[in-house]
C-alpha cells in the first residue's frame, strides 16, 4: 500500500513520519508550496512532487492534509485525474466523506480519518500519535482496509457514521480547545492574585494533569471533587461574589453541569439548595 500526502502542514508532516516509522511506504508530498513539500519529504525521507498528478500515479491511498476549506477545492482538482480504485482520505474532524461529491462516478473510495489528538508541532507531534484513537467514516467497501492501516500501528479505531461527525467534533473541541480557554481564564485570575505570569501554568500543572489522569483512569463521575460535589454552598457563593460578567456566567453554567455529575456520584445527597444558588 503506497500512501501519498496532499498538503505539507503539521498533520501531513506528523502522519507521514508516523506511517514511515511503522514501515508503510509513503510515496511523498504534493503542496501548493514546493518548499513545504520538499521540507516534508526530507523530514519523512520520502519524495516531493511538482504536480498532483505525479503523486496520484504512484499512490494507492491519498491523504488530503489541508485546511477544511481547501478539501473541496483539492477534490475538484483531483477529479480531473484518473482515480480508478484509489482511496482518498481527508483528516478533518468536522467534515464527512460526503465532501467527495461525485466519487461514485469513478471507482473511488472516500473517507474521513481523524486522530483524536492535538497536533501542534510538525516536527514533534508524530511522537504522540501512537496513543491516539482514530475515528474513521466512509465507503463501506474499503473501510476495513483503511482501519487496518492504523490497527497495524497498534492504534485504537472507532468507526462512526457521517451523520454524527459534527457532534463528534464538537465533543473533541470541548475537551481540547475549551480546556485551554478555561486554563487561560484561571491563569488570568491568578495573575490578579499576585502570581507571576511565567509560573502560573506551572502552578496549575499538578491540578490539570492530576485531573486528566483521574478522568482517564476513573471516568468523570469518580474524578469529580470540589465544593459543588461536597454541597459546600458557602464556598460557591463566595466564588460567585468575586466574579463578574462572562466569568460569572460561565462559572454558573459550568457549575450547573457539574451539579449533574455530583448528583450521579452522590444520589442520596440533597443538592436542592445548591441548585437554587446557581439559578
Amino acid at each position: 500500500m503506497r500512501i501519498g500526502f496532499i498538503g505539507a502542514g503539521k498533520v501531513g508532516f506528523s502522519l507521514g513520519r508516523y506511517l514511515t516509522e511503522h514501515e508503510y511506504t509513503v510515496t511523498g508530498y504534493y503542496s501548493k508550496s514546493l518548499a513545504s513539500a520538499e521540507d516534508a519529504a526530507q523530514f519523512t525521507e520520502t519524495n516531493k512532487y511538482e504536480t498532483m498528478k505525479q503523486l496520484v500515479e504512484v499512490s494507492d491511498v491519498l491523504f488530503l492534509t489541508v485546511p477544511d476549506g481547501e478539501i473541496p477545492v483539492v477534490w475538484e482538482r483531483l477529479k480531473e485525474i484518473d482515480l480508478n480504485n484509489k482511496i482518498i482520505c481527508h483528516t478533518s474532524g468536522a467534515l464527512g466523506s460526503e465532501v467527495f461529491s461525485g466519487m461514485e462516478n469513478q471507482k473511488v473510495y472516500g473517507f474521513s480519518v481523524h486522530p483524536i489528538l492535538a497536533i501542534s508541532d510538525k516536527y514533534e507531534s508524530y511522537k504522540d500519535i501512537q496513543s491516539a484513537f482514530f475515528t474513521i467514516e466512509g465507503s463501506s467497501e474499503k473501510i476495513d482496509e483503511v482501519a487496518g492501516i492504523f490497527l497495524k500501528c497498534k492504534n485504537r479505531v472507532q468507526i462512526i457514521d457521517s451523520s454524527q461527525k459534527i457532534k463528534y467534533h464538537a465533543a473533541c473541541s470541548i475537551v481540547s480547545n475549551f480546556a485551554v480557554t478555561l486554563a487561560d481564564m484561571a491563569g488570568r485570575m491568578l495573575l490578579e492574585c499576585g502570581f507571576e505570569e511565567k509560573t502560573i501554568f506551572e502552578t496549575m500543572g499538578p491540578l490539570i494533569l492530576g485531573n486528566a489522569h483521574n478522568i482517564v483512569e476513573k471516568g468523570t463521575v469518580e474524578a469529580l471533587t470540589g465544593p459543588i460535589e461536597r454541597g459546600d454552598i458557602e464556598t460557591v457563593e463566595k466564588h460567585m461574589s468575586v466574579l463578574r460578567g462572562d466569568e460569572l456566567s460561565l462559572y454558573k453554567a459550568l457549575a450547573r453541569r457539574t451539579l449533574c455529575l455530583a448528583k450521579e456520584k452522590n444520589p442520596n445527597r440533597n443538592y436542592n439548595s445548591m441548585m437554587e444558588v446557581l439559578e
